[in-house]
């Protein structure tokens, strides 16, 4: 890791079981659990980008709030339908940013915070 690189991500839960299952699901994430920790799991994406899902109590509960995480997907429209099945909610459809840019969507994930995908196609 460099300076300037984005070292963790974490996400706030209401149901880690479910945010697990969903995000393995959608985007291959792959989970970690992390002994004495029930509340929490790490997570790895595909390309190795690592992160954490907090089913902790604290100040902070899903948001469709401030800073937006894209996950890059292959099909946008198929993972809008997989989210939706499993509790989210599509906030903007697939949409095309730009030729440069290609297409992104916004949603709710199923614990309540804003996520986007991004695809080439």
């Amino acid at each position: 890791m460099s300076q300037g690189d984005v070292g963790h991500l974490e996400y706030p839960t209401t149901d880690l079981r479910a945010s697990k299952a969903s995000c393995s699901t959608v985007f291959g994430w792959s989970f970690r659990d992390i002994p004495g920790m029930e509340d929490y799991a790490l997570f790895s994406t595909p390309g190795g980008q690592q992160g954490g899902f907090s089913g902790r109590r604290r100040a902070e509960d899903p948001t469709d709030k401030g800073p937006i995480a894209h996950v890059e997907v292959a099909d946008i429209d198929a993972a809008l339908v997989t989210i939706n099945q499993l509790g989210g909610r599509t906030l903007t459809p697939k949409t095309r940013i730009s030729d440069q840019f290609d297409f992104y969507a916004l949603f709710l994930d199923n614990a309540g915070n804003r996520l986007g995908l991004w695809s080439p196609a």
